[in-house]
């Protein structure tokens, strides 16, 4: 399965005086330009769109501070409602409602959490599974794979080592400074001297679960 046609990359070491003064600059302008953007937001969406315009826009503003909340408060929602060993909050690009659900995927939420995860679940059924993103940018608990599915009459493609018992789907590990793509033509021809053809390629999907041989928390996508 190809992920995206384009890598996604990890976060770029920076100098801490520069994250310290874009923090800064960041406050001042929402302070100072927050206010007059969120007033045209609103009279734009509801004027071109009327009520659903204006429901859009404020979803969209939701889970963007939602998002912003997730890295905020990364630190005491991971004492407060995980487990040891659980897959953490603080993921800039991911809602505090999709690692909850990730976690009670793993049975790693502990009472606190449960609880928050049940009202939730009473405002809306299943919510922290169906708010679950799949397509957040890696971090160092997920480990990005990618894998070529190939059926032929019903059948798929499966390889097996010599000496294992186990077969599995021809991967390789996601490469940032190459396409998906381009990273599962060159695993699969150092594999098994196949080369592909990327144009007849399709995207199926994303599929995610707990890492095996690694501690909890640890998870494989």
């Amino acid at each position: 399965m190809i992920f995206k046609d384009s890598a996604l990359k990890k976060d770029k070491k920076i100098n801490p005086f520069i994250g310290v003064l874009l923090f800064l600059v960041s406050i001042v302008l929402i302070v100072i330009t927050g206010p007059l953007g969120l007033l045209y937001g609103f009279l734009y969406n509801l004027i071109k769109k009327g009520l659903r315009g204006m429901g859009e826009y404020t979803l969209k503003m939701a889970i963007s501070i939602d998002q912003l909340g997730n890295v905020v408060m990364q630190h005491l929602l991971n004492l407060l409602w995980l487990k040891k060993g659980a897959y953490r909050f603080g993921n800039r690009d991911e809602t505090i409602s999709s690692a909850i659900g990730r976690n009670k995927k793993l049975g790693l939420l502990n009472n606190f959490g449960l609880q928050i995860d049940r009202i939730l679940d009473t405002l809306d059924p299943d919510h922290s599974l169906n708010s679950i993103d799949y397509y957040i940018e890696p971090t160092d608990q997920i480990i990005d794979k990618l894998a070529w599915i190939h059926v032929v009459d019903g059948r798929i493609l499966s390889t097996k080592s010599s000496g294992k018992t186990r077969y599995s789907l021809p991967r390789g590990n996601r490469e940032p400074s190459k396409t998906d793509a381009q990273t599962l033509s060159l695993k699969i021809n150092e594999a098994l001297s196949i080369v592909l053809i990327t144009a007849t390629m399709k995207p199926l999907g994303i599929f995610e679960a707990q890492a095996q041989e690694h501690e909890n928390g640890i998870l494989v996508r």
